[in-house]
């Protein structure tokens, strides 16, 4: 549950720590007092949307503080690498200019990462709730929230998507013959083309190396000889490196038998001898290379110019070409035996069809259980909401298979005795939207882990008994989970267990939102002012008094 929110520069809340307790806490103020801040902190806090205007004016940042107990063992601690402890915190904060960071428990996290683990403890359920009522297109989701549907709609989405994909696969071989034609005619030549290529990877690249060596070939020539006549001698008589250093290998190799000191020299002289020669068998190879025809630079241009101009219809690069080659050779052999392929698709399509059918009509079939076991639900939950003669039914409208079923899903209602069933945004009126809303959420609660369920004026347009039902149907939901209403009825406020007003001042030109626990004196003033304004007298506090003792009366018989 939720047991503490801390609240720091908030809009025109400078500073407030509100300790909530278990079953039913109430929040009330007058109209612009600041009870919506304290709902979009709560919001901030569990990983919502927020923005720069949260930040109150003046302050650097603005940052709110939540703590939960009695956390069950979740697996989002082990996902994301938070230990879970006894008391877990979890903290936002909101710069001035718009930027926020996130901690649980004092590890950093993203804003996705906190919003995950808020729903887990937590829920708001505000006025925008009802909205979704009236919008048809949530009402299948609703459904399968209560109904233990999940296992025949992950059969069916199974199912669905098998056929989809071949379905896909299907539709791509369907060409007209022309274009089929075409496009044949397309891969056989570019095939051609490239197989006559005969490409090797890495060709170009050492085209491109031996024209940079055919075009220097004089220079590189030149060198070459210079350097022969340097390690061999020249016709002049000179004498050259090999030479030289073979004469002096000669002569240390005889002073080596003499004396052992001249031993490593004289390895070192033949270990030169023998790299000298070496590189004057190199230097013969590359001289050798360096011989060509007028014919063998034309050949390497045009072939140079051939991989250019393939390259740039087919890729960059040899590899790239390659590989094109292959996918115009695999789709060339799709459309060569697309015949046969599509024949065998239709057979296939046939019956990944049917297995859609069959897990769709499997999933109805649990749904329109589970509509049967909500319909009763709904009807007692309101009947409890002072809305006893109405009708609730689930419609099943059926529908060309989509990614959710066979069937379009939305809720329907009588209000009135004698009245047909239609359409909820067409007959119920604000406060039956809002009863209606309330009674779905109690049901759905049942089956739904979260400990903390927040209710941010959910119950406008609703008055007089309507109102006391309203309340009770809270306080009785707060039998097992931690309940927060934001209201302005007395008759909700009447059955809390933990009261809190919030309250707006001026002081020194600015606004400030306080937030307290009020005593029972308190919550007689309070509850005086939301039935009479603020033209409190000795009767409307006897009044408020009576409501209070009749709403604690009324907490007995429900324990």
């Amino acid at each position: 549950m939720l047991q503490l929110l801390k609240i720091d520069h908030v809009a025109v809340v400078e500073r407030a720590e509100i300790t909530f307790g278990p079953g039913f806490n109430v929040l009330t103020g007058e109209t612009g007092a600041g009870k919506s801040i304290v709902i979009d902190a709560m919001g901030a806090v569990l990983g919502g949307r927020v923005s720069r205007d949260l930040v109150r004016t003046g302050a650097e940042n603005a940052t709110v503080t939540a703590v939960f107990t009695d956390v069950p063992v979740l697996d989002w601690f082990e996902e994301n690498g938070v230990d879970p402890e006894d008391e877990l915190y979890l903290l936002r904060k909101i710069t001035a200019e718009g930027k926020s960071s996130a901690r649980v428990n004092g590890i950093p996290v993203s804003a996705g990462q906190l919003r995950a683990l808020g729903e887990l403890l937590l829920n708001i359920h505000g006025q925008h709730d009802g909205q979704q009522l009236l919008d048809e297109v949530y009402h299948l989701g609703y459904l399968d929230r209560f109904g233990d549907v999940e296992a025949p709609r992950t059969a069916y989405r199974s199912a669905y998507n098998a056929h989809r994909a071949l379905q896909a696969e299907y539709n791509a071989l369907q060409m007209d013959e022309s274009e089929k034609a075409r496009r044949l005619d397309t891969l056989q030549f570019q095939i051609q083309e490239l197989e006559e290529a005969n490409l090797r990877p890495g060709e170009e690249e050492a085209l491109q190396e031996r024209r940079t060596l055919l075009a220097n070939a004089g220079k590189l020539a030149a060198r070459v000889n210079d350097a022969f006549a340097a390690l061999y001698g020249d016709d002049d008589g000179s004498v050259g490196a090999i030479s030289l250093v073979g004469q002096a290998d000669d002569q240390v190799e005889y002073a080596a038998e003499l004396s052992e000191s001249f031993k490593p020299i004289a390895a070192g002289l033949k270990e030169a001898r023998y790299g000298l020669e070496d590189a004057v068998e190199q230097l013969r190879d590359l001289r050798d290379s360096l011989e060509f025809s007028p014919e063998e630079l034309d050949e390497l241009e045009a072939r140079l110019a051939l991989l250019n101009r393939l390259g740039r219809k087919y890729g960059g690069s040899e590899t790239e070409m390659l590989a094109f080659l292959e996918r115009c050779k695999e789709e060339l052999d799709t459309l060569s035996f697309s015949a046969d392929r599509a024949a065998k698709l239709e057979k296939q399509l046939a019956e990944t069809e049917q297995a859609v059918i069959t897990a769709g009509q499997a999933l109805r079939a649990a749904r329109q259980k589970a509509a049967k076991e909500l319909e009763t639900r709904i009807i007692k939950e309101l009947g409890e909401l002072s809305m006893p003669g109405v009708r609730f039914a689930v419609d099943f409208a059926e529908q060309a298979p989509d990614a959710t079923g066979l069937d379009a899903v939305s809720f329907v209602m009588s209000a009135n005795a004698g009245e047909k069933l239609g359409k909820i945004s067409r007959i119920a009126s604000g406060g039956e939207l809002a009863r209606i809303m309330l009674a779905l959420k109690s049901v759905l609660a049942e089956n739904d882990t979260v400990s903390t369920m927040v209710f941010d004026e959910v119950d406008t347009g609703v008055s007089g008994i309507a109102a006391q039902r309203v309340g009770e149907k809270m306080c009785s939901l707060a039998h097992a989970k931690q309940v927060i209403c934001v209201t302005h009825l007395p008759q909700i406020a009447a059955l809390a267990d933990g009261h809190f007003l919030i309250n707006k001042q001026v002081a020194d030109g600015r606004t400030y939102t306080q937030v307290t626990l009020l005593d029972m004196d308190g919550r007689k003033q309070e509850i005086a002012r939301l039935t009479g304004g603020d033209r409190i007298t000795d009767v409307t506090l006897l009044s408020a008094g009576e409501q209070i003792a009749a709403a604690e009366a009324y907490k007995t018989t429900r324990e």
